[in-house]
């Protein structure tokens, strides 16, 4: 008999963040998965459904399916609901309230623990629809265990309810290093990398804030993402100091070529449901400096350095650290390459196909063990 399962493709819509890169990767492993026949896709069609006129990825055993003259949550709770085919994979936070045979990853309760981060409209949507979803759908992933507390601790769903399907590595190890002129000019060995919004969660300005201080011993700031003129821009010194650049949003290319080719990432968010720009980080080549907090020492484990996102010395202890000794960033290289590779789309896809037949009623196989994240709850 044949098991039909619809994914919910509105992330295709959506700018690509940490969320959306995500679902953009598990769909692809899932194609893959599908494609070479794994046991657990036995008997098993899947369709993407997407709105009309959005760009679609090519995929070989999932076929692409555009429904609906409209976009948005208006889609999402009244088209696509009603025209999928059997239970229903949503990967990106967000889910139909009329579907129940459902799977839904949500990934954080940011919103609930640093609420400041958000605008009222988006605080009181995920307010209502989160715990909603929580309690309708059949299964709910997160992507660590830090999260997965986090969700139950908030009243999201209870935590024997959720299963965890972390993140993968084999996107930034497929990037193909290509310096711009402007990543070129600044990439070096005194070069501290910072990725990531403005938004008070991922506390950029306390790094920003150390830029006189660490230029006095030579270290200089890539600032990577949106630049809020509204949070650096009031304030002078910041704005004007001589050892940050502003580099904008980049290619994945670039992206890879200056963590590369720079002395360390540098993370200090307070919250993370995953944290992907450390992992990323590793991947390539690059040693990480992250916040003691949240999921990062899920994530990371020895492989990084740690500093506590209140303290600024303990983060210019940390780049001390590494630029003086060179044995000790050619040590974390090395650790944080064989880190990364604990964390595969392949087998997160593989778990997602162990919650799908679970979720139909069908047998599999108990979780392998060793598996760090296992498709049974915790």
């Amino acid at each position: 008999m044949e098991r039909c399962w619809t994914i919910n493709g509105r992330f295709l819509t959506q700018q690509k963040t940490g969320v959306q890169r995500y679902a953009h990767e598990i769909v692809h492993a899932l194609d893959e998965l599908l494609s070479q026949n794994h046991a657990l896709t036995s008997d098993l069609r899947v369709e993407l459904l997407v709105p009309c006129a959005t760009k679609v990825p090519d995929l070989r055993a999932i076929k692409v399916r555009a429904v609906g003259r409209v976009g948005g949550h208006l889609w999402e709770q009244t088209v696509l609901p009603f025209e999928a085919r059997g239970p229903l994979l949503n990967l990106c936070n967000t889910a139909p309230l009329a579907k129940r045979n459902q799977i839904v990853c949500i990934h954080d309760a940011n919103t609930r623990a640093y609420p400041q981060s958000y605008s009222l409209h988006f605080r009181a949507l995920y307010g209502a629809l989160l715990p909603a979803l929580g309690r309708c759908a059949s299964t709910i992933v997160t992507v660590s265990h830090y999260s997965a507390g986090e969700l139950a601790r908030y009243g999201i769903c209870s935590r024997d309810r959720i299963v965890v399907i972390p993140n993968g590595h084999e996107h930034a190890a497929r990037w193909v290093p290509k310096h711009s002129v402007r990543t070129k000019a600044v990439a070096g060995p005194d070069t501290i990398v910072l990725v990531g919004s403005t938004i008070p969660h991922k506390n950029v300005r306390l790094i920003i804030g150390m830029a006189k201080r660490l230029s006095q011993i030579g270290l200089s700031l890539a600032v990577v993402g949106a630049r809020d003129a509204s949070v650096f821009d009031a304030d002078k010194p910041m704005r004007a100091a001589e050892n940050i650049s502003w580099l904008g949003r980049l290619s994945d290319e670039e992206l890879s070529a200056l963590l590369r080719d720079s002395l360390c990432l540098a993370f200090p968010s307070f919250v993370e449901g995953f944290g992907l720009p450390p992992l990323e980080a590793m991947a390539v080549g690059c040693p990480v400096v992250v916040s003691d907090r949240a999921s990062m020492p899920e994530i990371c484990g020895d492989a990084a350095l740690y500093a506590s996102p209140t303290n600024p010395d303990d983060w210019f202890e940390s780049f001390v650290r590494l630029h003086k000794k060179q044995d000790l960033r050619a040590q974390m290289i090395r650790r944080g390459r064989q880190r990364a590779t604990r964390f595969r789309w392949g087998h997160s896809a593989e778990l997602y196909l162990s919650a799908m037949a679970r979720a139909e009623g069908v047998e599999v196989a108990a979780c392998r063990p060793g598996d760090e994240f296992e498709v049974c709850s915790r």
